[in-house]
């Protein structure tokens, strides 16, 4: 884990947006800068960009980091699985990855039963209702209890501007998404890769409750997995030393994840309407440690940080594939 005082002193360092003349497609996301190659293959650089409430709030120094490299970590290890569309990772923040055509589903798939949003599965639950996004469920439950079985809730890519919609598994090819032997294969790839996550977690003390994947199809058809594979991003975890004490107390789970950053927001009046309050130094660090100790837990290995500022050195990476 990275001193309080260095991670202090990288705070107005953070990596912002990558500087760099580029002479082919590139493209901005919510934290990713992407720079396309003439030979079906893009060059991924993941900044220090944070986002929630569907917004970019601040910047977190080595936050880019930690999401590329672990997530190199897990393409790494579900390869088994399913092909994914890393090629290599040439910098710290840096992925050159082949391009792929993005499928029309996210892939949503829960472990537990819990979360307050009207959406969630919890609050559909306590409501009275048991048949929930095409599941049945058994009387009986209670919050933040694993489900029988890990299951596939998806929802349709938003265009820009809108919002994801949630859909049933049946959904999906009913509406022309996805033909039903590619859903099939995306669904038992999913489930795959979520147990595969939940057990290399739970060896570094934590729960993955639910997570996020994206597929594509890469140029010659190959189904792969795509984007970022079991980040703090992209995914909830819980600490398992604590968990049954505070399930038998009643208490909430202790997150592991972007969620108390969400609470952060929360406690200060804002839930994503009108303009954010100004993240503190103090916010920000605690969030690096977050992410970079949720790193080392998962990965078991100690996070060698990148020199900062990070521009140069990236965009130097990125010119070596000119």
């Amino acid at each position: 884990m990275l001193d309080q005082e260095v991670l202090r002193q990288a705070v107005p360092q953070a990596l912002g947006t990558v500087e760099i003349d580029w002479p082919y497609n590139h493209a901005r996301g919510k934290v990713r800068d992407l720079f396309s190659l003439p030979d079906n293959r893009w060059l991924i650089a993941t900044t220090d960009r944070l986002s929630g409430f569907d917004r970019i709030l601040t910047e977190v120094p080595f936050k880019g980091q930690v999401l590329n490299q672990l997530s190199a970590f897990w393409f790494d290890k579900t390869t088994d699985i399913i092909p994914n569309h890393l090629i290599e990772v040439p910098d710290p923040n840096v992925s050159l990855v082949h391009e792929c055509e993005t499928l029309p589903v996210e892939v949503v798939v829960r472990g537990y039963i819990s979360g307050v949003t009207k959406t969630a599965l919890w609050y559909r639950y306590s409501l009275g209702e048991r048949h929930i996004y095409g599941y049945d469920f058994p009387e009986g439950m209670t919050k933040n209890q694993p489900l029988p079985e890990p299951i596939v809730t998806p929802t349709t890519k938003g265009r820009a501007g809108e919002h994801d919609e949630r859909i049933t598994c049946d959904e999906v090819t009913e509406r022309g998404l996805l033909d039903e032997e590619t859903w099939d294969e995306v669904q038992a790839a999913a489930l795959a890769i979520f147990k595969r996550g939940q057990a290399i977690a739970r060896q570094g003390g934590l729960i993955l409750v639910d997570t996020k994947y994206e597929f594509g199809r890469g140029p010659d058809g190959t189904l792969m997995l795509i984007d970022e594979v079991h980040t703090p991003d992209s995914s909830r975890f819980w600490l398992v030393e604590s968990y049954k004490e505070r399930m038998a107390a009643g208490d909430e789970p202790e997150n592991f994840d972007k969620e108390f950053l969400r609470l952060w927001y929360a406690k200060r009046g804002y839930r994503g309407d009108g303009e954010p309050p100004e993240a503190t130094e103090e916010l920000i660090v605690q969030v690096s440690q977050r992410y970079i100790a949720l790193y080392e837990m998962l990965t078991g290995q100690t996070f060698d940080p990148g020199t900062y500022p990070a521009g140069s050195r990236i965009a130097k990476s990125l010119r070596a594939y000119l």
